[in-house]
């Protein structure tokens, strides 16, 4: 048998075995089946992962040559195979080098990169740079997918720090997005930060000319309203942005893994260089720690192994993040696209179809606000969706500590009643409170039965600093990594987006009126009715 058939063996063999029940026969149970980093505690024990299972894991780990892979990211060797690319978002956030690339060190061109951005945010936020009417009170950033969700997130995230003119994302081609996020603003005041490598994805320079548009209304040189973040200087020149706004970046940094480097200038602009230096130095810290530390005590690895437990082994197909962090509002949108995007596949390396499912479904939403929405389901549905609960030990607000003690207690207490659930004698004897009895007792007791049973995990920090905020999403990109390396599978590309994009462009001009015969009824059927009713 090989290890992946031992793991499914050992579940089977320990079905019937409560996470209840593992705690009963190990009082150290919570300890063992825990890890820290610095002030963050992940604790992984409300799973059914004994001894046992985490040996065989490990045993995973190993067989994958992880430690190998790991060390060939870190030096730039290129492990994104199918692009024939290295994969470096960890030099972006790195204090120095020297990290080589085809015998080339990057780390000079990173750093003067970074310098660059510090210039120019210090600028911006200080009026040295202005607007045609003055200093900028708002910058307006145009991008989709890793240029987007990644910056947007964590400028959220950051709201406490935020000390610069204020940030907005516009991502959707729909035309309500930009509209609704340029009106109300002052286009002689506004910054427009446009965010696409090669400088034509199609979204984005739709969004692009609109807002260059809006501004040629009202300002006599639009082009010097902008900026982008782009490796495509000859188009970001003819779109009329001078040089000295233009910051690049290679083909290393895919771009959900981008925000380290020019795609969060957004983010530098909101909270000022310092505070975004602290969020590189939390991405480094965990990538020390990634890097050093033994497989059994290492965040991003046991994190790796919970996920390949509850989806590879035990068959669930989802998983939620709920972070009790209103300001995290946009991480579980963020970890769909690195989870989804960069382990969605069904090919290994070799081109072999994959032997078991690959990445999860991943979603989510804050709690407390999910506790009201989908938390029915996962206490009482037919399908287990295990937990990745997260939450700061304090807040921002210490007038208002007595909010977050509420909002840990009820953190804490839907991890215990996953777990826990409750009986049908339990509910018997609530409803014997209440003064039922007989059949109505029972038909109302098995309405309030909780199955329990149910995995979760929890990651709990200090609180939501710039440093902390880079250590939980470098966790989560290195357990992406460590899921891709045990699946055999590239992490790294995502050819997946290319086929929807490819028949888009097609079908514009069938909208517009071009011969549509050649498709399906049911598109060809869409297109006549659009036609109709525009």
């Amino acid at each position: 048998m090989d290890i992946w058939q031992d793991l499914e063996a050992h579940r089977a063999a320990k079905a019937g075995r409560s996470i209840a029940d593992l705690f009963a026969e190990d009082a150290e149970r919570a300890a063992r089946f825990s890890a820290r980093f610095g002030d963050m505690l992940f604790d992984f024990s409300k799973t059914t992962i004994d001894d046992a299972a985490m040996s065989l894991l490990m045993e995973l780990v190993r067989d994958a040559k992880l430690e190998e892979r790991r060390e060939a990211m870190f030096t730039g060797q290129k492990i994104n195979e199918t692009e024939d690319r290295a994969v470096l978002h960890t030099a972006l956030r790195a204090p120095g080098g020297p990290i080589l690339v085809d015998g080339e060190d990057v780390m000079p061109g990173v750093l003067e990169t970074r310098r660059r951005m510090a210039e120019f945010a210090r600028a911006v936020r200080d009026g040295t740079i202005t607007g045609a009417g003055g200093a900028y009170t708002d910058v307006v950033n145009i991008g989709i997918g890793g240029s987007d969700l990644g910056p947007a997130m964590a400028t959220l995230a950051l709201a406490p720090y935020h000390d610069g003119p204020r940030v907005h994302y516009v991502s959707n081609v729909d035309g309500a997005h930009i509209h609704d996020t340029l009106k109300g603003l002052d286009p002689a005041r506004t910054l427009v930060v446009v965010a696409s490598k090669t400088f034509t994805t199609i979204e984005t320079m739709t969004n692009a000319e609109t807002a260059r548009a809006w501004m040629a209304g009202a300002v006599e040189r639009p082009g010097e309203q902008f900026a982008a973040l782009s490796s495509a200087v000859d188009k970001t020149e003819a779109f009329g942005i001078d040089a000295s706004r233009v910051f690049g970046f290679e083909d290393w940094v895919g771009g959900r893994y981008s925000l380290w480097g020019p795609i969060g200038l957004g983010i530098m602009l909101a909270v000022g260089p310092e505070d975004f230096a602290d969020l590189l130095s939390g991405g480094a810290a965990m990538d020390a720690h990634f890097r050093e530390a033994d497989l059994a005590d290492n965040l991003p690895v046991l994190l790796a192994l919970v996920g390949i437990w509850h989806n590879q082994v035990c068959g669930h197909a989802t998983r939620a993040v709920l972070p009790y962090d209103q300001r995290l509002l946009r991480l579980p949108a963020y970890l769909q696209q690195l989870e989804m995007e960069s382990n969605g596949k069904r090919v290994t390396m070799d081109g072999a179809d994959i032997e078991r499912n690959s990445g999860p479904i991943v979603w989510g939403e804050p709690g407390t606000n999910g506790q009201h929405a989908f938390y029915q389901l996962i206490h009482q549905g037919t399908r287990v969706v295990p937990c990745e609960f997260m939450v700061a030990a304090r807040g921002h607000e210490p007038e208002l500590a007595h909010h977050h003690r509420l909002l840990i207690a009820n953190c804490l207490a839907q991890a215990e009643a996953l777990m826990r659930g409750r009986s049908l004698d339990e509910a018997m004897e609530l409803m014997a409170k209440k003064g039922l009895s007989g059949p109505e007792q029972e038909r109302q007791a098995r309405h309030r039965v909780f199955p329990g049973n149910r995995p979760s995990t929890m990651l709990l920090y200090p609180q939501l600093t710039p440093h902390v905020l880079g250590q939980i999403i470098a966790l989560y990109e290195h357990r992406v990594f460590v899921e891709g390396v045990i699946l055999g599978i590239n992490s790294f590309d995502q050819w997946g987006v290319e086929l929807g994009k490819e028949l888009a462009l097609k079908l514009a001009p069938l909208l517009d009126g071009e011969d549509a015969s050649g498709k399906d009824g049911s598109t060809r059927m869409l297109i006549e009715t659009v036609r109709a009713m525009g």
